[in-house]
């Protein structure tokens, strides 16, 4: 019920004074949004425990609607009729409701004459009325077919849809159906649940889409506003990192969605210290379950990953490398390894990761150096390249299929399209190189200072650079612009590598000068956490992309660090009984159990 300007209340579409003693008027609400009147005497006090309608603003008028739409969808029919009696609100206008009692009763004449009734309260109302009696004329059709009635769906493909003169494509469709040898193949090819409440349930969800909320509320709007509003806390939550139902299932809507730091991979769970010299690179397999990490001791090794406790063990040692190895890069299939060295390497090996063995070696020339190098999206081919000028693209024996001259490379990175590469090059650029057609596309990104390394996020949209005295920026390669500056994290001139992480990757992470690993949301400038441990340069950092509560950083004092939630929310390995050998090496296997948070 609301109160009219002229002083006067409106209820059930008749305006009578606010004393009561003034003669009705004929006038109505608009659009349906007037109220059915309280349970009074003649002299206008309360009848029963219901008392009379309250005046109620717009929004508290939407809300009782929206809690008696709801109440009705549970099955809470006469909960929901008190409520609307006594607030005076009025859930669907008259005409709405009466059509789609038609609608679910499937008396499709009465719900075609109900249409011209409500045409004139419908935006655009001749062409939504012509779509919504398609929709109508289509339930009916397919309902007489699965009777078996060929002849009425006949008469009402011909006398009914067709003079409709829309969406023929559809129709044409709908006449093939006649041709379909039972209810089970009819099903199967209209996509439809056959006739009775659910599929004219879903007729009615979407008839309601071309009525207006005044008239009838959208299906289900209760439930979707409060999931739009659980989404958007779960967007403006700092640390949210975990891959949710759609929908309410176990949320609760007493209090705001907030997660804790906890349970944000912002503590050491492991400390590796197999390498013996500074520990230059790391990055997680495809599938999340390998680690491989590259060290100036010559040597990469390979950890199986435990998804249950976060933590590593050593599968394999590859060694040979006699400059050190600087740079890793998976195959797409996690089936190969290729490992680059510091700026004096002139070659590159390529390791087939299951076996331990070399796969192919690339060396051009004695005078080259490959310190970075990227997969195409096939696996079949890969492209190196150094600062001294080489680049090139090799295939798996190793034989370097296509080069391109005078590109003084720093970082390579495969694009989606399996066969754009962008180049961060010596001029603080990154540009667009297509063996295919051997010509550089114009500069996709420029900066001040030298980029000393950079990635790209799998949707193909995002780089993120590591630059010199600058720290780390983000930039949409799509729009060439850049989006955000990091800040905390100390660079100079050395080589750091930062990740993207989390569901959706929507964290960024990177090393730093000063020792510490520090990690923002994508959409903050500010860290959320800063993580210690280490005690020199942080060189690199890798978020496993399958276990999103896992991430490694490796550091010249040596060692790789295992970061992870808390201990209360992370699974922990169980004293070891008498017979078991005390002397396994970090993440080797034993008893596990779940800690009780």
């Amino acid at each position: 019920m609301q109160q009219a300007a002229n002083g006067t209340v409106e209820q059930n579409g008749v305006s009578a004074t606010a004393n009561g003693a003034g003669e009705p008027s004929s006038s109505g609400l608009q659009n349906g949004s007037s109220s059915f009147g309280g349970m009074t005497n003649g002299d206008g006090a309360s009848n029963g425990d219901l008392s009379s309608p309250k005046i109620m603003d717009r929004t508290n008028h939407d809300i009782v609607r929206l809690i008696g739409q709801h109440l009705r969808t549970i099955g809470l029919n006469r909960t929901a009729d008190m409520l609307m009696q006594e607030s005076g609100c009025r859930l669907d206008h008259p005409t709405a409701a009466k059509f789609r009692q038609h609608v679910m009763d499937g008396d499709w004449n009465k719900a075609d004459n109900d249409l011209l009734e409500l045409k004139g309260l419908l935006e655009n109302s001749t062409q939504s009325l012509v779509e919504m009696r398609f929709l109508i004329m289509e339930q009916k059709y397919l309902e007489h077919l699965e009777d078996g009635s060929v002849m009425d769906a006949l008469q009402v493909l011909r006398h009914e849809l067709t003079p409709l003169q829309h969406n023929t494509a559809r129709v044409h469709t709908l006449s093939s159906f006649m041709m379909c040898s039972g209810q089970d193949e009819l099903r199967a090819r209209a996509d439809w649940k056959g006739k009775g409440l659910e599929s004219r349930t879903i007729l009615m969800e979407k008839l309601q889409h071309y009525l207006p909320p005044t008239i009838m509320l959208p299906p289900k709007r209760l439930y979707s506003l409060l999931c739009q509003a659980v989404e958007l806390q779960k967007t403006r939550c700092p640390y949210h990192n975990s891959q949710c139902e759609d929908g309410l299932i176990d949320v609760s809507l007493l209090v705001d969605h907030l997660c804790s730091k906890d349970e944000f991979p912002c503590e050491t769970v492991q400390v590796l210290n197999d390498h013996c010299d500074e520990v230059w690179f790391c990055r997680f397999s495809p599938d999340g379950l390998k680690l491989a990490t590259g060290s100036k001791d010559n040597t990469v090794i390979i950890w199986d990953v435990d998804p249950e406790t976060l933590t590593c063990s050593v599968k394999k040692t590859l060694d040979g490398h006699s400059y050190g190895v600087a740079y890793l890069s998976w195959s797409p299939d996690g089936s190969y390894l290729i490992a680059c060295g510091p700026e004096d390497c002139p070659e590159v090996w390529v390791w087939n990761v299951d076996t331990g063995d070399i796969l192919c070696k690339v060396t051009n020339n004695t005078e080259d150096s490959l310190t970075s190098c990227s997969w195409h999206k096939d696996g079949k081919k890969f492209v190196t390249g150094g600062t001294r000028g080489q680049f090139y693209q090799c295939d798996l024996e190793g034989t370097v299929v296509d080069s391109w001259d005078g590109v003084r490379v720093n970082c390579l990175w495969c694009r989606n399209d399996g066969k754009s590469i962008l180049a961060a090059d010596t001029h603080h650029r990154i540009r667009n190189y297509c063996f295919e057609f051997p010509q550089d596309s114009n500069v996709r990104i420029q900066e001040d200072h030298p980029v000393m390394a950079f990635t790209v996020n799998k949707a193909d949209r995002l780089a993120l650079l590591n630059v010199a005295t600058q720290g780390v920026h983000l930039w949409d390669i799509q729009d060439r612009c850049l989006v955000r500056k990091f800040q905390g994290v100390t660079q100079g001139h050395f080589t750091i590598h930062s990740c993207f992480g989390g569901v959706n990757e929507e964290f960024v992470s990177s090393g730093s000068e000063d020792n510490k690993v520090y990690i923002w949301h994508i959409k903050q400038e500010i860290p959320i956490a800063t993580l210690e441990g280490h005690t020199r340069t942080v060189n690199c950092v890798s978020w496993n992309p399958v276990y999103h509560e896992m991430l490694a950083s490796v550091s010249d004092d040596n060692s790789v660090r295992i970061w992870g939630p808390s201990q209360k929310y992370r699974r922990t390995k169980s004293k070891p009984s008498l017979t078991e050998d005390s002397s396994s090496s970090n993440g080797s296997s034993g008893a596990w159990h779940e800690m009780i948070s």
